[in-house]
């Protein structure tokens, strides 16, 4: 399983999936949908965004309704992972379901906005370049990552069936 590393984008509590897939733009395209992937929190993050960079938040994120869209548009953006104090519920299974590594991290407000971090999703590891610091987390379970790895629950499915059929 390989590490994530990527910019840290910093983002506060309660942070609503409507914010992430605003339902304006819910007949355009994924495209569309990810350039106003949380722009009413940061106008600049769906523009400025690379990939693998990781979102950092405080507690409950991804709050609200359960739009599969908010992860979606994540991924779609190439966002790394999703670190946070803890998750809304759904999106949290969403973030899994759709390849977008998602773990709890008590300690997210140490992070200071731009700092390398790199993930080691199994092991529950996180090292913040910039301090030197590192943290341990819940990691997610390698049958999981193996899900994520493979772009999400869709795609690793089609992937099982294929080589159970032969």
């Amino acid at each position: 399983m390989k590490a994530i590393e990527g910019r840290a984008w910093l983002f506060g509590n309660d942070i609503n999936t409507d914010a992430m897939a605003p339902g304006l733009y819910f007949k355009a395209s994924m495209d569309e949908m990810a350039r106003h992937c949380l722009e009413t929190v940061d106008p600049a993050f769906a523009r400025s965004v690379r990939p693998g960079d990781i979102v950092v938040a405080g507690r409950n994120f991804g709050v609200g309704s359960a739009r599969e869209q908010a992860a979606l548009a994540l991924a779609h953006l190439g966002v790394g992972a999703v670190l946070a104090v803890s998750f809304g519920r759904i999106f949290y299974r969403n973030a899994l379901n759709f390849g977008l590594p998602a773990l709890t991290f008590p300690e997210a407000a140490t992070v200071l906005a731009g700092d390398l971090l790199r993930i080691e999703p199994v092991a529950g590891r996180i090292e913040n370049t910039r301090s030197g610091a590192t943290h341990r987390v819940p990691g997610i379970p390698p049958h999981l990552m193996a899900m994520v790895e493979a772009g999400g629950l869709m795609l690793w499915l089609k992937l099982r069936l294929k080589k159970e059929a032969v």
